[in-house]
């Protein structure tokens, strides 16, 4: 009988850290996964589709590409006409498997690296899939989102154009 010194299970590894692109809503910091971003745009740098003379709400032209633009805020404390201006709003352009999606937030905070291991679970968060966990990064509390599950949601309620 032949027998071997090396472990069936090799020693623990740390895992590189994934990089996500944290942004806040209603003074919350979240993050995504920053391979799903295509760009960064300010909110009035984007072309809005006219029908008829009037602007359609919830859709976008960027680079030759019209996509709809979902305002995450509207759940939030920013209700029509208040919060930042348009001048100062972050559209956040993701490339997620339905499509190019744009996302108005209050503001891009930056990008974070994540050991997998350093998320925990949301404490008493709720059950939803979209949810991968909570992360402390350098004292600041953000929770990461799985951005594709996400947009992948029927809304009980429609979501507020942008």
């Amino acid at each position: 009988m032949v027998t071997s010194s090396i472990s069936r299970f090799p020693a623990p590894r740390h895992a590189a850290p994934k990089e996500y692109l944290s942004f806040t809503l209603d003074g919350q910091e979240y993050g995504l996964d920053c391979a799903r971003v295509q760009e960064l745009r300010l909110l009035a740098s984007l072309e809005r589709f006219a029908a008829d003379g009037e602007i359609i709400g919830g859709v976008a032209l960027s680079h030759g590409v019209i996509m709809p633009v979902v305002d995450m805020r509207a759940g939030g404390a920013h209700g029509a006409g208040q919060g930042p201006s348009a001048k100062d709003t972050d559209v956040i352009i993701l490339r997620l498997s339905s499509g190019i999606v744009g996302m108005v937030v209050e503001g891009v905070t930056g990008i974070v690296h994540v050991r997998p291991e350093a998320v925990q679970p949301l404490p008493g968060g709720p059950d939803a899939g979209y949810l991968i966990g909570m992360a402390r990064v350098d004292g600041r509390r953000v929770v990461l989102i799985d951005i594709d599950r996400l947009m992948s949601f029927s809304p009980r309620r429609p979501l507020r154009a942008a």
